[in-house]
């Protein structure tokens, strides 16, 4: 971290010092995989890490499971009981075999959804949602929009073909960095075995995560396995080493979990996450006149950090601001300055506020 530097501004724009470290070069090829489609991100900024033909649009099967968990977390309430409704019972494909009029809640149906990767769940909760299944399909179309996705569309909740529904490779990944940002839908993701009420019996469905990652790659947490025929098998997993979180999506691909295995060491093999400061971690110094202190603390209001290959160049960061002292009072939390932080062609920028208030003298 940096600390206790002294703020030498100019008017307008003041440099206050340069300072190395590791930040961005090119990426290591993508390995041979079996997949036809397949990304590599890092989850802190969706930064592509590797991939093939990551924008080809294609069928997503039960990863459409994620985007149905993160609409569902918006409008329902994890301890609310939901009775289920005869739509919801002998859906096709993975079950779990729900019961009309039997109750769970809809932590219990997430877990469903997301271990057993049940399409019953799925159904439940989409019309505990909203009332119905379209209704509740719009508004996952409507969460994607509010992704910024434009090369993906759901037509179900559950991920049953669909020639219209589809994403990408690299869509995927971002709707699985969202899930990852849920607290809810992390825990459950990387949860490999619970169980859940049968028709009122406590423990009387026991879920095993399919997805065997959690088992088979150190760090593993979660995200979600799919299926069918025509879209072949769909795996997204992401995995956490020394504060570096990837994502890694592949789709048709009749070797998944190799695929994923060298995706993710290519990651962990070539890049780490580097932090420059946390959220107030970065502190500096400013100039205050006619004030009971002659000067006042400015500290950082966001993170600042960069996924970076560890053969790395150099880095600098400057803070600007529009005048080199401030008058008092100074009011806590007032925004003073700014740093930006720059890594070969990253940039990150973030607000420096006043870390406490300074009393005028009387």
């Amino acid at each position: 971290m940096l600390k206790g530097l002294l703020c030498a501004l100019t008017a307008i724009a003041a440099v206050l010092s340069l300072c190395a470290f590791p930040c961005s070069a090119a990426p290591e090829a993508t390995p041979a995989l079996s997949a036809e489609s397949a990304v590599l991100i890092a989850a802190k900024d969706g930064s592509i890490l590797a991939e093939k033909n990551a924008h080809r649009r294609m069928g997503m099967a039960s990863t459409t499971k994620m985007l149905t968990a993160l609409v569902a977390l918006e409008r329902l309430s994890l301890d609310k009981s939901i009775k289920i409704p005869k739509e919801a019972v002998g859906i096709e494909g993975s079950s779990v075999y729900l019961v009309e009029g039997e109750e769970l809640t809809v932590r219990e149906l997430l877990c469903a959804l997301m271990l057993a990767s049940a399409n019953d769940a799925a159904v439940a909760l989409a019309i505990a949602a909203s009332g119905s299944v379209d209704g509740f399909v719009a508004q996952m179309n409507d969460y994607v929009k509010r992704l910024g996705l434009e090369n993906t569309h759901l037509t179900n909740p559950h991920g049953l073909y669909d020639k219209e529904h589809y994403t990408t490779a690299y869509e995927l990944a971002i709707i699985a960095k969202a899930a990852l940002e849920n607290e809810t839908l992390r825990e459950i993701s990387s949860t490999y075995k619970t169980t859940v009420r049968y028709c009122g019996k406590e423990g009387g469905r026991v879920l095993v995560n399919h997805n065997k990652m959690l088992k088979l790659y150190r760090g593993a947490i979660g995200l979600k396995t799919g299926f069918t025929k025509t879209t072949g098998r769909c795996l997204v997993s992401a995995a956490e080493r020394d504060g570096l979180t990837l994502i890694a999506v592949t789709l048709n691909a009749p070797d998944d979990w190799k695929d994923h295995a060298a995706l993710l060491d290519l990651g962990f093999n070539n890049y780490r996450l580097e932090l420059f400061a946390n959220a107030g971690g970065f502190t500096c110094q400013m100039t205050v006149v006619g004030g009971k202190q002659e000067s006042v603390t400015l500290t950082n209001t966001a993170r600042l950090a960069f996924v970076v290959p560890k053969d790395q160049a150099r880095a600098t960061y400057v803070v600007e601001s529009t005048s080199h002292f401030e008058y008092a009072p100074v009011i806590k939390d007032n925004f003073i300055a700014t740093i930006t932080v720059r890594c070969g062609d990253q940039i990150q920028r973030s607000e420096l506020v006043s870390a406490h208030s300074v009393e005028k003298l009387k």
